[in-house]
């Protein structure tokens, strides 16, 4: 009969999340530092599993990533490029030509 790698409470262990947790204390780790660390308690550990593990960890970030800039574009709102230049057209002869107006952004840019 297969042997069953348990925890100290006598529940199954599980392999990616001890890799996890691993790298949540030690996130500059690499694969070998990871095998020996978990060696040493007796986990057994193959490097295509933390090669895996780490490649999930990468992608739900970017997928949380990807949602906050989505979150954001939703904010801001969507405008037509041309007539934004239009309103600076008007805003640049408001402020006696397009010289003074760029003499205002560069203040307000200090």
């Amino acid at each position: 009969m297969a042997k069953t790698n348990t925890t100290e409470n006598g529940k199954p262990l599980n392999r990616s999340q001890a890799v996890r947790d691993y790298l949540k204390e030690n996130p500059t780790a690499g694969s070998k530092d990871i095998i020996d660390a978990l060696g040493a308690k007796g986990i057994k550990i193959a490097p295509t599993l933390i090669y895996f593990v780490k490649s999930q960890l990468s992608k739900a970030k970017r997928k949380v990533k990807r949602e906050q800039v989505a979150e954001e574009t939703k904010l801001t709102p969507a405008r037509n490029p041309v007539e934004v230049v239009a309103q600076v057209k008007v805003l640049a002869r408001e402020l006696g030509g397009i010289k003074n107006l760029k003499k205002l952004v560069d203040l307000l840019a200090e």
